[in-house]
């Protein structure tokens, strides 16, 4: 029986380095260089107090991991939630999302923002069943999101309250 524990630590442990790869591996398979103009962002945003960065273990190998960061004094942005792809359709992605609210909550943010790229219809999906209100129109072909005036990123947001659920 596996057993899967959550842990808070930094972009730059070396002992995640297999699932920070395979993030950002995926974001160039699925955008190549679109978002290559983008300047990076600077990890110390995931640290405490006002932001975490977690990873979900099974048998102490790394799996699945989210951080947050303050987007302003009432809301955390969710960023880099992603689950190794030997591993999907198991609801890790979803045991992110729920831990990452309720941390959030916990530190008193009272709403969260986050945004996916527009080929990622499986993240979309995920935070429209969850909950999250798109700030776009979903009806229209992601691909639009590509083009200007648009910079490729779908946003949501979403309410915290104090029964998030706990993973």
């Amino acid at each position: 029986m596996s057993e899967d524990v959550f842990i808070q630590t930094v972009a730059e442990d070396p002992m995640i380095a297999p699932v920070i790869q395979g993030l950002f591996g995926e974001y160039r398979e699925r955008y190549g260089d679109y978002f290559a103009s983008k300047e990076p962002e600077d990890d110390s945003v995931f640290a405490r107090p006002d932001g975490a960065f977690i990873v979900l273990l099974r048998n102490g190998a790394p799996i699945a991991m989210g951080a947050y960061k303050r987007y302003d004094a009432q809301t955390a942005e969710l960023k880099r939630i992603w689950t190794d792809r030997s591993l999907r359709r198991q609801g890790l992605a979803q045991k992110i999302l729920h831990e990452l609210e309720r941390r959030a909550a916990a530190y008193g943010y009272r709403q969260v923002f986050l945004t996916t790229g527009f080929r990622q219809p499986e993240a979309v999906g995920l935070y429209l069943s969850h909950g999250y209100q798109p700030q776009f129109d979903t009806r229209l072909d992601p691909e639009v999101y590509s083009r200007p005036p648009y910079d490729g990123r779908l946003p949501f947001t979403k309410k915290l309250t104090a029964d998030v659920p706990v993973s």
